[in-house]
């Protein structure tokens, strides 16, 4: 299974676990405000947190999904015409498919 991952910052995930769905697309941004929730690979994700929060020091931790579980859409997308591709999730997040959730070190490795 290829991990599909998404960064946020605890209190957002905390919210989630109590209204059962994650619905933030990035950050500062709603999954109803973008229209789908933006996801990365593992090896996209030290890029995406110095885009999202430079050189921010912010507690931030890491959703490892199971595609599986999931009961909206994934879609690869590139921002720009012929650039990488990321994975968008068009619909919410449910809160059981985050198999594991892990804490993002500032020297941007996730901690097992």
């Amino acid at each position: 299974m290829t991990e599909l991952l998404h960064l946020t910052e605890p209190a957002l995930w905390a919210a989630a676990l109590h209204d059962g769905a994650y619905t933030w697309s990035t950050r500062g941004r709603t999954l109803r405000e973008e229209g789908f929730i933006h996801l990365s690979h593992p090896h996209q994700l030290p890029a995406v947190t110095r885009m999202l929060y430079g050189s921010e020091e912010i507690e931030l931790i890491v959703l490892v999904i199971d595609p599986a579980r999931l009961t909206a859409p994934v879609r690869h997308e590139a921002m720009t015409e012929g650039g990488e591709e990321f994975p968008h999730l068009y619909g919410p997040l449910p809160v059981d498919a985050v198999v594991e959730v892990r804490q993002w070190a500032a020297r941007g490795h996730a901690s097992e």
